[in-house]
């Protein structure tokens, strides 16, 4: 009886001992896997994005665009949702559009959107909201994820009330909860009222909304007087996608106009700052390539994409490296 005993002692106990061994080495590789993963999140934290007005003025497809963005070697795209509807106007199947998306590995991070949701007369801000509405509706069916949301229609006239900015910014937020589409408030630096980092930020906040957010510009912020020192204060949660380009220092800020934007790197925008304190706040957001200049619109598309992406990656890689 004692023999039996210590026999399934010793057993017990080789066996705990096994055990052991396998959950501390499976424990061994997990922490070396993740730690591996870690690293590769914090060497590189941001996804990379092509908004398409930056080859808008080559008049392609929809498909032309959306085949572009995949050559070029981006991970999303960020269309404007009047050529969806051009799309669907042609002919097109929007289902075919999400399939050739998917294909190609691409996902529709963010859709460009001008709908007059924030302004003050009922009966027009009623018509934004519809229009917002079918641009969500066709956003949604290529498996869009975000929309822009700017101050469209509140840009001349200043005063607007910010605390019913935000209550209409979540009355928006609650469509989008409808149609599975997030807005995301966007910084206009023309705007005669959220013109200003802290103005956008206030209406995010105020919404009370659990999916507020905000989608800032790096020209707009520089456009509307706000210190990029603003970012610092803001999570990763508040920003999912950014606006990446810079600026010249002619024409200076007061005459400077979107056609003015030029690739990341070749202008005086403190990129490396801006990327620095995006990342020190655990961002992984997409930076997602947006300009207007009429110069870019005269060349290959495809060239102008691919260098755009190398132009964000180098401005990343400086940041990182300094930091």
């Amino acid at each position: 009886m004692k023999e039996n005993s210590l026999s399934r002692r010793r057993f017990m106990a080789g066996t705990s001992a096994a055990i052991g061994t396998v959950i501390t080495n499976r424990s061994k590789a997990v922490a070396v896997g993740n730690q591996s993963k870690t690293d590769s999140v914090s060497t590189v934290p941001f996804r990379y994005c092509l908004n398409t007005s930056t080859i808008r003025g080559q008049k392609l497809s929809l498909n032309e665009e959306i085949d572009i963005t995949a050559k070029a070697g981006y991970s999303a795209i960020e269309p404007w949702a009047d050529k969806v509807h051009q799309h669907v106007r042609n002919g097109g199947d929007l289902k075919d559009i999400r399939k050739q998306i998917s294909d190609l590995g691409l996902t529709v991070e963010s859709a460009i959107s001008f709908s007059r949701w924030i302004i003050d007369d009922d009966a027009e801000r009623a018509k934004g909201l519809e229009q917002v509405k079918r641009d969500m509706d066709v956003l949604a069916r290529i498996g869009g994820k975000r929309i822009a949301a700017p101050p469209a229609g509140a840009t001349r006239v200043p005063g607007l009330d910010l605390m019913k900015a935000a209550e209409r910014y979540r009355a928006l937020l609650e469509l989008g909860d409808q149609m599975n589409v997030v807005p995301q408030v966007e910084v206009w630096g023309s705007s005669k009222n959220l013109h200003r980092l802290g103005q956008s930020v206030f209406v995010i906040i105020e919404s009370g909304h659990p999916k507020a957010c905000l989608l800032p510009d790096v020209y707009h912020i520089y456009k509307g007087g706000s210190d990029f020192n603003g970012l610092k204060l803001l999570s990763a949660r508040a920003i999912q996608v950014f606006h990446l380009n810079d600026y010249p220092a002619n024409p200076p800020r007061e005459t400077i106009g979107d056609r003015d934007r030029v690739m990341p790197g070749d202008g005086i925008a403190p990129l490396s700052q801006i990327l620095r304190d995006l990342h020190g706040n655990g961002s992984r957001a997409f930076l997602s390539l947006e300009l207007f200049n009429p110069n870019y619109w005269k060349q290959d598309p495809l060239a102008v994409a691919k260098t755009g992406l190398a132009k964000m990656k180098d401005a990343v890689s400086k940041a990182l490296d300094a930091s």
